[in-house]
């Protein structure tokens, strides 16, 4: 875990799982909790996994989400293939039903980069229209990174392009935006209106959007 007030690069790694309906809860919980272990490998900044809070926006029923930072693209590539990852990855295929992976480079992360228990995220995957120019990318990350200005409730948002498209399903833009709480978060939402400028502006290149909300458990919760 670690730390820092000064601006700096992470790499963002975002896997957003559909667990079956019948999989007995406690395997799950175990599955959960061998997840929540892996932020005890040398190679991760943060790692946090457990069940959604909502889903506001998705063409896939997602129900669990994990979120990991990283140095670099090469911590990130070492995680992958660590053999205590791969372990935890096999023992939740039984019964995982569908899953997407995307992964950015957040650049000018201020703040701590381990993310505090109750903390709240909202993860908006984007998938844009086929003929998009570079342009328009560019608005709708720069429309992104706004956010951040308009609401004081947000402590931090990262955005970047995916960069494994492997297990992305065509999403290619990713962001997270990180609140104290739920209550924070809840707020934002109030005032959506404020939003609503940036929001028109990038509708019109998308072709679709995942967006779910997920809060940062303590070690004791993350297999509810």
């Amino acid at each position: 875990m670690s730390s820092s007030s000064a601006a700096q690069s992470v790499v963002e790694h975002i896997v957003l799982f559909k667990l079956k309906d019948n999989t007995d809860p406690s395997k799950v919980n175990a599955w959960v909790d061998g997840l929540n272990a892996l932020s005890s490998l040398d190679l991760t900044l943060h790692l946090t996994a457990g069940p959604l809070l909502r889903i506001r926006s998705s063409p896939f029923a997602f129900t669990h989400l994990l979120h990991s930072r990283y140095k670099s693209k090469d911590d990130l590539a070492a995680y992958a293939v660590h053999p205590t990852h791969i372990s935890v990855v096999k023992e939740g295929l039984p019964f995982c039903d569908d899953l997407m992976a995307v992964d950015w480079i957040a650049d000018g992360l201020t703040g701590p980069v381990g993310l505090s228990p109750a903390s709240a995220i909202r993860v908006t995957v984007l998938k844009l229209k086929e003929e998009l120019g570079e342009a328009a990318k560019g608005e709708v990350l720069e429309a992104i990174k706004g956010i951040k200005g308009k609401f004081g409730e947000v402590g931090q948002v990262t955005v970047g392009e995916n960069f494994s498209p492997g297990r992305a399903k065509g999403y290619s833009i990713a962001s997270v935006a990180v609140f104290k709480g739920v209550k924070e978060m809840e707020e934002v939402d109030s005032k959506e209106e404020l939003a609503k400028p940036e929001k028109d502006k990038i509708t019109e290149y998308l072709d679709n959007v995942v967006v779910v909300d997920y809060v940062v458990p303590s070690p004791q919760s993350a297999s509810v």
